[in-house]
This record gives C-alpha cells, sequence and structure tokens, in this order.
C-alpha cells in the first residue's frame, strides 16, 4: 500500500490506525462508551424522575391535609362562635326565669328586673358584636342601614330622619336588620 496523502488512511490517520481492524475496533469502543454514557444518563433521569414524582404526591398529600385542616378549623370556628353567644345569653335566661318564679311582685320589682335583663341582653349582644342601628332624629337617611316605613311632613331637610319605628342591628359591621324609620318628606 503506498502511501497517498488524499487516501483515508494515509498520513496521521494511517499512523493512528495501522489497520482496518484497529479503525473499526476504535469506533465499536466509542459506540460503546457512548452507548454507556446513554445508559448512565437514562438511568440518572429515571431516578430524577422518581424522585420528582415522590416530591409532588408528598406534596398533593400535604395539599390535601392542609385543606382538610382548615375545613376542620373553620367547621369548630362556627361551632364554637354559636357556643359562646349561647353561653353569653344564659344569664338573660336565667334573670328572666327568676324574675317569673317571684309570685307577688310589685309592678315597680318587675320593670326594675326587666330593665336589668335588658342591660344584660344588650351586654351580652355587644360583647358578641351585634351593635343597635338607632339613628337621632334629623339623620340623613341610610338606605343601606335604614327601611323608611312612611314619609311624614318635616321642618328638616328632606330625606332625613324623623323618628324611629324600630331599631336595626348589626354584626360585625353587616346589616343584620335595618332601622325602621319614618323620613321628612321634600319640602
Amino acid at each position: 500500500m503506498s502511501e497517498n496523502p488524499s487516501h483515508p488512511h494515509s498520513g496521521a490517520a494511517s499512523a493512528q490506525y495501522q489497520s482496518t481492524e484497529d479503525l473499526v475496533g476504535a469506533q465499536a469502543m466509542q459506540g460503546a462508551d457512548a452507548l454507556a454514557q446513554a445508559q448512565a444518563d437514562l438511568a440518572a433521569l429515571q431516578a430524577k424522575s422518581s424522585e420528582l414524582a415522590d416530591q409532588y404526591l408528598r406534596a398533593k398529600a400535604e395539599s390535601e391535609n392542609a385543606r382538610r385542616r382548615a375545613e376542620e378549623e373553620i367547621s369548630k370556628a362556627r361551632k364554637f362562635a354559636l357556643e359562646s353567644f349561647a353561653e353569653s345569653l344564659l344569664p338573660v335566661a336565667d334573670s328572666l326565669e327568676a324574675g317569673l318564679i317571684i309570685k307577688d311582685a310589685t309592678s315597680e320589682q318587675i320593670r326594675e328586673g326587666a330593665q336589668a335583663t335588658l342591660r344584660q341582653l344588650i351586654a351580652a349582644l355587644e360583647r358578641n358584636k351585634v351593635q343597635a342601628i338607632n339613628p337621632a332624629a334629623g339623620t340623613k337617611f341610610d338606605p343601606h342601614q335604614h327601611q323608611a316605613i312612611s314619609v311624614a311632613p318635616s321642618e328638616q331637610e328632606a330625606n332625613t330622619v324623623v323618628s324611629v319605628l324600630q331599631k336595626g342591628y348589626t354584626i360585625a359591621d353587616r346589616v343584620l336588620r335595618p332601622a325602621l324609620v319614618v323620613v321628612s318628606a321634600p319640602k
């Protein structure tokens, strides 16, 4: 075999690979190394995928547990909020029952007992964030807190409260019942 510089096995190539068998062997080794590297990469990716799937399942379970705990907390809060409100009304019930036990009470004693019981009731409502809506005469009519029952002629500006027929109530700034009011007629 003569050395031809354009021949693929000439010069540097022929020095590196002495024969066709050496070339095929080198290529086979490179292919085997590439296959081994690809298999190693695949194994690493499969391990990472398995780890991520495990992390996902754990996060999903934790999320579900947090949701369930939040629902339980809301349920308990509702239950105990009602319990607190009922507990604050018990002294009012006790006072009413005590007043009914007295057979020979004078009208003055009944009145004093009713006033004391009303103070207890108002205090219990206020402890539970229930506030009266009782606008003073001359207050501007507010349709969010007042319900106009009638219109009356008045010296006051139009659409102002003349009188309150029934108090309204709010709980934590939300209207439970609007105040029933008489408003001034336009002049």
